[in-house]
């Protein structure tokens, strides 16, 4: 598995084609945790999401759900992009979700 994904070429912005008007998650480099529909991307993968919202952790209280509405992740703070099961994101009780927030990515 190590070896066939050593091969593969690494991901661009074009891979984000396929998740154009799909539900997704991406993760900041500063550990921000934001959904919503990818409606485009350009080069420099900065991301317009739709209907977005950030979903906030803490250790001592639910999982917060800030409304974003349309918003822009500039590409250089994105370290994840995820195409999120919507079937499988209703069934989650985010109101019972206790967790530590992420930490920021060091480089």
């Amino acid at each position: 598995l190590a070896a066939s994904m050593a091969e593969q070429p690494p991901a661009t912005a074009v891979d984000l084609q396929s998740y154009v008007g799909r539900s997704v998650h991406v993760i900041t480099s500063d550990g921000r945790n934001i959904v919503g529909v990818l409606k485009g991307f350009d080069q420099r993968t900065n991301v317009v999401l739709e209907g977005s919202h950030e979903r906030v952790f803490a250790p001592d209280a639910p999982c917060e759900q800030v409304a974003l509405g349309l918003y822009m992740v500039r590409g250089d703070n994105i370290a994840v992009v995820g195409e999120i099961d919507e079937e499988l994101d209703a069934q989650l009780d985010l109101d019972s979700i206790v967790a530590e927030p992420l930490k920021p990515v060091v480089h």
